[in-house]
């Protein structure tokens, strides 16, 4: 059960009705966890704007980026994360199967090398950051991966860290 209802009432602040009607547009429905934000509008609008310079710019795909987003959410236990983006992963397209051999390990999916190199960093980074080697960027480096595609990878973990957080200590209901 939640320990902070999402905000059921239009905002009377006109930029948090701004900010809500765009992820209503980017997403066909205001989820709970932008919900919970908006009852701390600065906090709202500066998560908004990180998930969109994250999640929709940079040169990874999105696919890409969705996964490592359902992968580090799975590592973390955060539940709702990970429904909400096997469900984004189905929004852009990707079937039941690939979802499943994605479920059976990164190394099942059709990702090219330089794709696995990077969500096998990411998630190491998330569950051991002191542990990051030369060797762990020299496999990046051999897989093709550069500088800013590293960056853009442990971005989007470090979004979904601190997602999972947030939405796991206010027990955010899962709401896709």
């Amino acid at each position: 059960m939640t320990r902070i209802h999402p905000m059921t009432m239009p905002a009377s602040d006109q930029s948090v009705k701004a900010i809500l009607r765009e992820i209503r547009l980017v997403f066909g429905m205001v989820p709970n966890l932008f919900k919970t934000y908006a009852h701390h509008p600065p906090l709202l609008q500066a998560n908004w704007q990180k998930v969109k310079a994250v999640m929709f710019e940079g040169s990874l795909s999105r696919k890409l980026k969705e996964t490592i987003a359902v992968l580090v959410s799975r590592d973390n236990g955060s539940a709702y994360c990970v429904a909400a983006h096997t469900a984004a992963l189905r929004s852009i397209g990707v079937t039941e199967d690939e979802i499943s051999a994605l479920e059976q390990g990164v190394n099942q999916t059709t990702f090219n090398g330089k794709e696995k190199a990077l969500i096998h960093f990411a998630r190491k980074a998330n569950r051991e950051p002191l542990r990051i080697t030369q060797a762990d960027f020299q496999t990046l480096r051999q897989a093709g991966a550069q500088d800013a595609e590293i960056i853009e990878a442990l971005g989007v973990m470090e979004v979904f860290t601190a997602l999972n957080k947030f939405v796991d200590s206010l027990q955010v209901d899962i709401d896709f």
